[in-house]
């Protein structure tokens, strides 16, 4: 049994942990990745803590990592509720129409909502003008007012449907007894849901929130897709920050992206230390 973790094991020392302590000595270079690196300490950290643009980048995720999990997950709850308890016919339609969006690559699902944004052929102004609003051809992620907030509901969509079938899958799990029980004492089905259900399932949801802030907090794809950060910077996030002073068309800072690295690693066990105090790791038993 020993030797049968060693390529686990190697693999995971050689494409995993190598590269991050290789990232550690990384964030002390002037490097582009090309010329001779020259060793500078610590003034990238300097840098990055004078660096504004990681700020607003920071702001944008810690606003992601506030509403997209909350949204998720609450969502899930009350559909995953609603398609175990109510007997709806074709639950296992739901199921599969709900989770298709996670079959989806993210490319096809930025350009999917690139598309219901867009100012001329979108389907959101086409919903509106129907409702007698006309927008005038906005583009939603064209506006600094509104690109931020219109980056959200991508988010929501593609997280949702994963989380609903683990949620159906758990209550599934819940004895009918207890519910019978709620229902001859005159309970809602509000508060089955809230006194019932999600105390039951409560290390789950502990475990999705994880999961959802910090896959928030690490993702650069569909921002990248949608609006490159823009316009002015409104969605930038912190990871495509560091995409960009790496492998960027003007800058390739390796040096300074790997330091931006260090900091979203810092982040990250913060942001998984903060859900573990506000979500206590308990449940409680039938």
């Amino acid at each position: 049994m020993t030797f049968a973790i060693v390529p686990t094991f190697g693999g995971y020392l050689l494409f995993a942990l190598y590269p991050n302590l290789l990232s550690i000595y990384y964030s002390l270079l002037d490097w582009n990745g090309i010329t001779k690196p020259k060793f500078i300490y610590f003034e990238n950290y300097v840098r990055l803590f004078n660096d504004r643009y990681v700020w607003r980048a920071l702001g944008h995720n810690l606003f992601y990592m506030a509403t997209v999990p909350i949204c998720v997950i609450l969502i899930s709850l009350v559909l995953s509720y609603l398609l175990t308890n109510k007997g709806y016919k074709g639950t296992s339609v739901f199921k599969v129409l709900f989770f298709f969006p996670n079959v989806l690559s993210t490319v096809v699902v930025s350009l999917l909502w690139a598309f219901i944004y867009d100012g001329s052929f979108g389907l959101l102004n086409a919903l509106l003008k129907v409702f007698g609003i006309d927008m005038n051809g906005f583009y939603w992620l064209g506006d600094t007012r509104t690109a931020m907030y219109a980056v959200l509901p991508p988010y929501v969509w593609a997280g949702v449907g994963l989380y609903i079938v683990i949620f159906m899958n758990a209550m599934t799990t819940i004895p009918k007894s207890l519910y019978e029980s709620a229902i001859l004492e005159g309970a809602s089905h509000m508060t089955r849901l809230f006194r019932i259900t999600i105390p039951l399932i409560t290390p789950l949801i502990r475990v999705s929130a994880i999961f959802l802030v910090l896959g928030t907090l690490k993702s650069l794809d569909l921002v990248l897709i949608l609006t490159r950060g823009g316009p002015a910077g409104s969605t930038d996030v912190i990871g495509l920050y560091m995409f960009n002073m790496a492998f960027g068309e003007q800058v390739q800072n390796y040096g300074y992206a790997s330091a931006i690295g260090m900091f979203l690693f810092f982040i990250l066990v913060s942001a998984k230390l903060v859900v573990d105090k506000l979500l206590p790791d308990r449940g409680y038993e039938y």
